[in-house]
This record gives structure tokens, C-alpha cells and sequence, in this order.
């Protein structure tokens, strides 16, 4: 048995057309491809998404709540989704969703900072934060709408909040830049927050030619200079995206660092393996593989195939044929260093 025969066994007629498409590179009019495109909306994960789609196009929480925010990050969430499962800009609910987010667009090209108190504290404190954009942002570019004029908009209001060193910073208060806080600090950079770079290099990569710029390539070299190679967080970022794990937290969306996560970046960015760091990452999952080429997620197994996807996906993507410079040496990650004793 192999990882081929196990994922194309799979309930989910998403998951079997994604390794059509993407694995196994069958063309668009192929007798298995058009079979499942005809079932895909039938696939529980989409009809459970579906359901929380309101009149105005935008999704609730599951609860039923607002999520402080219009709706914002729930909607942006759920284009996600559809995106990543491969729905394109013309399906109705993606449409419906995209342009509720576009309406909350502001003319400048953001979106607004989230007010209401969340689970991160921000209050009303801050004037600027670059995930306001980030999230609807890397939504709508993944569900296809990157190259939408207001996108384009939002990608240069993104990209005027970058630092000189590549990364995205914490956001702004009273003017003046806020430190990141120690588990989410950006390696080589005084102010980069490895939350907000994970958003703006997100939405870069989705875009068809941004992804190859020089800004959305520095950002990720900075989230390549932290060296942490953690089986545990394997994933984290897909379960998320399929609904398993919970997607809560502005600031704290990113905590965990995801090896699968920065790698599909990798990939869509054209970094290549003759980056040490890279190279590195691709051993250290081949070997967490299992017996059949799969890779387990022991807190929701239920999800582990569709991991197991995305890493292949990755893997078979990422070669030694790209124009990748790399500038940032490796750095031992450590949220908080020890402070010297005063005696």
C-alpha cells in the first residue's frame, strides 16, 4: 500500500481531486477530474462551511458569534478554505464573500484595525496594525481575486508598511512602533513581528507575479532564519484551514511555528534547496514520514491525510532550479533570552 492508493481512498471527493490535479497533474478534462468535480460540493467540509454564510455574503463563527472584527477574519477564513480546497473566484459563495470583504475595504486600500477587545488585548490602541490587511488580504488571494484591482490596492498599503529589513512590524502606536512580543519575534529584525510577516508573505505568495517580488522574498528569508525544526507544529496551518483546529487569535495566530506551513511558502515563492535551511527542513520531514509515506497528526488523525497532501505537494515542488538568494543566517529561536544576572 501506498500514500498514492491511501489519500485517493479518502470521503472527501476535495481531497481525491486536489491529488488528481496537483500530484498526479491529470489534465482538466480527465474522466476521474470532471467525476469528482461533480460530487465536490457534496463533501461534508464544504457543506458544513456553507452553512454559516450569511444573506450579506459574509460567515459567522461557528457559535454563531461575530468575531469583534464585522466578520472580517471568519469571512477571510472561510475564502481561505475555499480556495485551498480549489474553488476558484467564480463560485457564488466565494463571490458573495469577496465582495463583503471588499466592502469593508477603506480607500486608502486597508481594511479597519480591529477594535473590539479580543483574546490579544489590542483595544483601540493601535493606529496601524499590517494584519488589518494581511488576513482579508491572503483570503481573497487564495480564493482568487489577487490580481482584483482593490486587492492590488491592499497589496501596496501592505507593502508601505514593511520595514527596511524586510519584515512587518507589531503595528503602530502613538506613532511609534511596538515590539513584538518573545514567542513571535522576527530574527534579524528590531521590530519584525513573525505574525504579521506570516500574513503579508501569505498574500504575497498567492499573487501571480508579487510572489516572485523582492519584498515578498526578504520576508520569507527572515521567517527562514529562525531555527526551530518541531514535529509537533507539523501541519498546524492545515488543520486550521480545513476547520479541525480552531483558528482563534490576531497576534497569536501564528505562535506555533510550522515547518509544513513555511515550506508550501517556499514553493510558491521560488526558494529552492540550495538554501541550507531549506535543505534542512526537507530531510527533517522525510524523515517524520511513516511506513506508508504519509505523516500522522496525532492530535486530530482524522486530518493527517490531508497534511500528508500538502507536504507532498510541497516536496515536489521545491528544487534546486530557481533564482533564491538567501542573505540570513540560521538563529537559535529563543522566544525570551535569559537577562544576565546583576551580581
Amino acid at each position: 500500500m501506498t500514500w498514492a492508493s491511501l489519500l485517493l481512498t479518502d470521503t472527501s471527493p476535495n481531497l481525491r481531486l486536489l491529488v488528481f490535479r496537483e500530484l498526479f497533474h491529470r489534465p482538466p478534462d480527465d474522466e476521474e477530474v470532471l467525476e469528482l468535480e461533480e460530487i465536490r460540493e457534496q463533501d461534508p467540509i464544504v457543506i458544513d462551511l456553507l452553512s454559516f454564510q450569511s444573506t450579506d455574503g459574509s460567515f459567522r463563527s461557528r457559535d454563531g458569534s461575530h468575531d469583534g472584527w464585522f466578520n472580517i477574519k471568519t469571512t477571510s477564513q472561510a475564502l481561505l478554505r475555499l480556495g485551498y480546497l480549489g474553488f476558484s473566484s467564480e463560485y457564488p459563495a466565494i463571490r458573495k464573500g469577496a465582495e463583503y470583504l471588499f466592502s469593508h475595504q477603506m480607500k486608502d486600500g486597508s481594511w479597519p484595525v480591529p477594535k473590539a477587545k479580543t483574546e490579544d488585548e489590542m483595544g483601540d490602541t493601535y493606529s496601524m496594525i499590517p494584519f488589518q490587511t494581511g488576513i482579508p488580504l491572503r483570503g481573497l488571494a487564495a480564493a482568487g481575486y489577487a490580481t482584483d484591482p482593490r486587492a492590488e490596492k491592499a497589496y501596496e498599503w501592505l507593502l508601505q508598511q514593511s520595514l527596511p529589513d524586510g519584515g512587518w512590524p507589531t503595528g503602530v502606536k502613538d506613532e511609534q512602533y511596538v515590539f513584538p512580543a518573545g514567542y513571535r519575534r522576527l530574527p534579524h529584525s528590531r521590530y519584525g513581528c513573525r505574525t504579521n510577516t506570516s500574513f503579508a508573505v501569505s498574500a504575497l505568495a498567492f499573487h501571480p507575479q508579487r510572489c516572485m517580488s523582492e519584498e515578498c522574498r526578504k520576508g520569507l528569508d527572515l521567517l527562514l532564519a529562525q531555527d526551530t525544526l518541531q514535529a509537533s507544529n507539523l501541519g498546524h496551518e492545515v488543520a486550521k484551514i480545513v476547520g479541525v483546529e480552531k483558528d482563534r487569535g490576531f497576534f497569536t495566530y501564528f505562535a506555533r511555528y510550522d515547518i509544513a506551513f513555511v515550506l508550501d511558502l517556499c514553493w510558491r515563492i521560488g526558494a529552492n534547496l540550495e538554501d541550507d535551511r531549506i535543505a534542512s527542513m526537507v530531510e527533517f520531514v522525510k524523515e517524520l514520514s511513516g511506513e506508508y509515506g504519509l505523516w500522522e497528526y496525532t492530535a486530530y488523525p482524522g486530518v493527517s491525510r490531508w497534511i500528508s497532501f500538502d507536504l507532498l505537494r510541497s516536496l515536489s515542488r521545491i528544487d534546486r532550479d530557481t533564482d533564491w538568494i538567501s542573505l540570513e543566517p540560521v538563529t537559535p529561536f529563543q522566544p525570551y533570552p535569559r537577562q544576565p544576572r546583576r551580581y
